[in-house]
């Protein structure tokens, strides 16, 4: 599975005299790009792929290696045949260098995709992908954003790069982060946060009332050059001025960083070096979070395969740069480079700073030691991601904004193009000083949307009067708190190969995009088996406690302290959904469950959860039975073992009538504790 040259080779276009003229045009080589690419020559119309890096798969391919989700049955049509052929790599023995396909959690033979994977083997599947459907690409090349976009009236004629090269078509995708053809093409968009009230929504804007989550400050820490003295000035990263109200507008954006892919294999490790601009001052707030008691290990490093990671933020001083991205969405070539550099600078300092540094405690030093990047990946770029997260730029404000209100089906949200369903996340946005002098995190929101919801075909096409032949599926038309859910790369994949279908049909009809029959679209995208409506009452995967064997108790009948949050983001579960306690009030939530025995004797103890990236690794659970109380902490990362829902805690003597488990938050400092059901069943 190593990649072969041969395997590598793409179709590229040389330097063009004259405009080189497609059906469409696709800027961006994004998944979702390289799902529009192929999705347009699959239907028949001549294509091109215009990259401006040296990579295709943009986070795909870059560090997300472990897929934010939800519910993947509404995954259909070409992301889930990326999935699927990921999963069939893995079963190639060759594919494990250095570990074994058993001792991979997430691998499962039977299963039809893999949802965890290194980041080169997701660039071999794309390119893959790119190859069969005959689909030319061309590498490095940069949208000339002055003066590249030559329009007749509104609409696009052709696309010229800075180098020269022009790319004439009848229909363009906007498949980038940035949205810059979008802006140059003159569609309107915005950028940062909107105010509540602007479309009724309850999570937008400034957050400070949301900081219940494990990504702030939990310790005193002191914001002020000189600890005390206001008038010393505050540290680097940190606001000297007063936050606007909750709910309020504003210009910032969620926080970037790069996506790590390190393992602990020795073989496989570049050490992380000290890097030559190392600046003291940048982590400051680090030490002192330190040195006010907070230990947590400030980052999150999920397994993929061969014992590397996809590393991701965590806890109050982390991988996300705040407050430096600011610029990004609207700022030059020349400045973004300067921005993403900073990025760099600044996560190759933290992880060496938190192997190395005399104030970070000893034992926080010694966890990390292990860790180094990845031999093995990102070869050509000093084994750092070729692709900052570039998490929310410009989002197009079309004749439909896709809100919380869609997220949270409150809005009957019509022709459906796809959908999405996990958490309406935003990292932070800011650092600010508080009432009481210290220093706090702002922006971080984690709220479910409680199941799939559909996404509308109009947020991502232009608003009537606009460009009549661009569609945007990745910097699309949608507050920021809704793209907070919206922005996942599966997502980013199904709305890419639907905007192609989308095209395809404009092409055919003589129709601007904006006047593509639905109907014709519906029946494209259902034929390529895209899931566009989803019946969360009767899905297969909520599961009726009444017909499970032995005795169930569910969490809706649970006496619980708290978990008062109900989701069905993930499946499968028992009943109408499962419980969760937000991320916070540690040691403060419990929920007892307690089961009417008919008769005594020996009874096997089953824990039901949904496993996510953002679980708790350490749920302590408690089962009373005869002769005592049996503890144990369940990584609830972890796929259960038993039908992908259950884990068995073992099996206990109990007597006739009440028997009881506890599970509980006690203790809990790196992730979301989710309850379901437990399962009593009489032993064989």
């Amino acid at each position: 599975m190593r990649c072969h040259l041969a395997f590598l080779a793409l179709l590229l276009t040389g330097a063009p005299t004259v405009a080189a003229d497609y059906d469409i045009v696709v800027y961006g080589g994004t998944a979702s790009g390289v799902a529009s690419a192929v999705q347009a020559s699959r239907m028949g119309k001549t294509v091109v792929l215009i990259e401006p890096g040296k990579h295709i798969g943009g986070l795909t391919s870059g560090g997300l290696g472990w897929t934010d989700s939800g519910n993947k049955a509404v995954i259909g049509g070409f992301a889930r045949e990326f999935y699927q052929q990921l999963h069939k790599e893995y079963s190639k023995p060759e594919a494990w260098i250095h570990e074994q396909a058993k001792d991979y959690a997430l691998y499962h033979p039977k299963d039809d995709a893999i949802w965890a994977f290194e980041p080169h083997v997701a660039e071999v599947v794309l390119r893959a992908k790119l190859e069969e459907a005959k689909v030319p690409v061309v590498f490095s090349e940069r949208l000339d954003r002055a003066k590249g976009v030559k329009l007749d009236g509104k609409r696009i004629v052709s696309i010229t790069m800075e180098s020269g090269k022009t790319f004439a078509g009848q229909i363009f995708i906007d498949a980038t982060y940035e949205g810059d053809l979008m802006a140059a093409a003159g569609v309107s968009y915005t950028t940062g946060r909107e105010a509540n009230k602007q479309y009724g929504e309850t999570y937008n804007g400034i957050a400070k009332k949301w900081n219940n989550h494990a990504h702030r400050f939990t310790a005193k820490v002191d914001p002020y050059v000189k600890p005390g003295d206001a008038k010393s000035g505050v540290l680097f990263g940190v606001e000297a001025e007063p936050m606007p109200a909750d709910g309020e507008a504003d210009k910032r954006l969620q926080a970037y960083c790069f996506r790590m892919c390190m393992t602990d294999v020795a073989a496989n490790r570049v050490p992380f070096e000290k890097p030559a601009d190392f600046d003291e001052a940048k982590y400051e707030l680090l030490f002192r979070n330190f040195e006010a008691g907070d230990l947590r290990i400030p980052m999150k490093p999920d397994r993929v395969p061969n014992k590397k990671t996809d590393t991701n933020n965590n806890c109050a001083f982390s991988t996300d740069f705040i407050g430096q991205n600011y610029k990004y969405p609207d700022a030059s070539y020349a400045e973004r480079e300067q921005i993403i550099a900073a990025h760099l600078s600044y996560q190759k300092g933290l992880m060496w700073a938190l192997q190395n540094h005399p104030r970070v405690p000893e034992k926080v030093r010694a966890q990390m030691k292990p860790w180094g990047l990845a031999k093995d990946e990102f070869t050509d770029t000093n084994h750092w991601p070729h692709q900052l997260y570039i998490r929310e730029a410009r989002r197009m404000v079309s004749d439909y904004v896709h809100t919380e209100l869609d997220c949270t089906r409150k809005k009957d949200t019509p022709q459906s193009v796809g959908m999405g369903s996990y958490n309406m996340d935003s990292h932070n946005c800011a650092r600010y000083v508080t009432a009481d002098g210290l220093v706090q995190n702002e922006g971080d929101v984690q709220q479910s949307p409680g199941g799939p919801y559909r996404i509308a075909y109009q947020s991502i096409v232009p608003k009537a009067g606009e460009c009549p032949n661009l569609i945007v599926p990745v910097c699309m038309s949608s507050t920021h708190i809704a793209y907070g859910s919206i922005r996942m790369e599966p997502v980013f994949m199904i709305l890419g190969q639907n905007a192609a279908t989308a095209a395809v049909i404009a092409i055919t009809d003589k129709v601007d995009v904006q006047k593509v029959e639905y109907a014709k679209l519906r029946k494209q995208m259902l034929a390529d088996k895209q899931v566009l409506e989803f019946d969360t009452p009767k899905r297969s995967d909520a599961i009726d406690p009444k017909k499970l064997a032995g005795v169930v108790v569910d969490d809706a009948d649970a006496e619980r302290k708290g978990f008062d949050t109900v989701s069905s983001a993930n499946t499968p579960f028992v009943g109408v959904g499962y419980r969760h306690d937000g991320n916070k009030d540690r040691g403060k939530q419990s929920a007892k469950f307690v089961a009417d025995l008919p008769e005594a004797g020996m009874y096997e103890v089953r824990i039901a959860y949904t496993p996510n990236a953002n679980r708790s690794t350490k749920v302590p659970v408690a089962v009373t039975h005869t002769e005592g109380t049996f503890t144990k902490t369940i990584n609830q990362q972890k796929a259960p073992p038993i039908d992908g829902l259950w884990i068995s805690l073992g099996t206990f003597r109990f007597e006739k009538g009440k028997a009881s488990m506890v599970i509980t938050n006690e203790g809990v400092d790196d992730g979301y504790v989710v309850i379901d059901a437990v399962q009593w069943l009489p032993a064989k």
